[in-house]
């Protein structure tokens, strides 16, 4: 730091040595008694030491009162050092302008944010009641071509949550219900939406009854759980779905289906990223796994996936952990 002094005043010590050259200069060329000259320039030094010694800890201190403002600058300028002379103040005005101009952005863009979020989550609201009143008109036929209706209509009500939920995973902590529940409700009830889809697509499930509780919040995990079965069963074509437990507690979902190419595996987590499968698909989003590691995140738990050539398997560890809220 005292480097960074020297050389922020390196204008005044080259002043004040060609000062000191002059008066040297000045004194041999009238051959001046050593003595008198020599006292002068030894206390004119110790008071320049004093006084640089003393601007020094005034210009640490500073330095340190402007470190820890690094962080908090973005909140307050209340702490700012009071300026010493009037380029510091112009500088001050110009901090304390930009600053205010971007709190005013920065609200601006809330403000349209959450009008953005509330016209979007009304809409996938109303857009509910259309999807279930069709859904019923579709449970009373039989044919094939009724059971291919009715589950790309429980695709769109599944894009229309994924909306909602994308919507909502960076808003504040009030819409987490945590507590504990028990781990077969929440799957059964992701099971029972996919009932169907078993059925049509000749499907095995294998599922035997958990006997886990779990801290976590229902509704968020149970969008987990169905985003995880809905892949399983759109990628598997034969064969069987497998749900069961590994210690310490975590839900595996097994699938024989395609399989994740391994130069796949280890981007499927990203947003926006569909893969080899996507592209064949031509229906996936990218979107769904994504928000499943966010999810996980804010709930304190971990989501990671594991895929062969015989299927893919996706673990949920529910094991408490510190909460991703901020």
């Amino acid at each position: 730091m005292f480097g960074k002094y020297l050389l922020a005043h390196k204008k005044n010590i080259i002043v004040w040595l060609i000062v000191c050259l002059v008066f040297a200069l000045v004194f041999s060329l009238y051959d001046l008694p050593t003595a008198p000259v020599l006292y002068g320039s030894i206390l004119s030094g110790f008071a320049g030491l004093v006084f640089t010694a003393v601007d020094f800890i005034l210009y640490r201190r500073r330095c340190i009162v402007l470190q820890k403002l690094e962080k908090e600058i973005t909140v307050s300028v209340e702490n700012l050092p009071q300026p010493r002379n009037t380029v510091e103040e112009e500088y001050t005005k110009l901090i304390n302008i930009l600053y205010d101009s971007l709190k005013a952005a920065e609200n601006e863009a809330a403000e349209k944010l959450s009008d953005m979020t509330d016209y979007y989550t009304m809409w996938v609201h109303q857009i509910k009641t259309p999807i279930a009143a069709m859904g019923l008109i579709l449970q009373s036929g039989d044919s094939p071509e009724y059971s291919e209706l009715s589950e790309n209509l429980q695709r769109i009500e599944q894009y229309a949550e994924m909306v909602l939920c994308y919507l909502r995973i960076d808003s504040d902590s009030s819409d987490l219900v945590i507590r504990e529940y028990d781990l077969d409700d929440i799957v059964r009830q992701a099971v029972r939406k996919f009932s169907s889809q078993f059925i049509r697509r000749k499907l095995k499930l294998s599922y035997e009854p958990l006997n886990k509780k779990v801290l976590t919040d229902e509704k968020w995990l149970l969008f987990v759980i169905e985003q995880v079965i809905s892949n399983a069963v759109k990628y598997t074509s034969s064969g069987m779905v497998q749900i069961y437990c590994e210690e310490p507690l975590t839900l595996c979902i097994k699938d024989t289906g395609i399989g994740i190419a391994p130069e796949d595996l280890p981007r499927i987590f990203e947003k926006g990223y569909t893969g080899c499968n996507g592209r064949l698909d031509k229906k996936a989003s990218g979107i769904g796994l994504y928000l499943c590691k966010r999810i996980c995140g804010r709930l304190g738990h971990k989501i990671s996936a594991e895929s062969s050539d015989n299927g893919t398997v996706i673990r949920i560890f529910l094991e408490s952990r510190r909460l991703g809220i901020e």
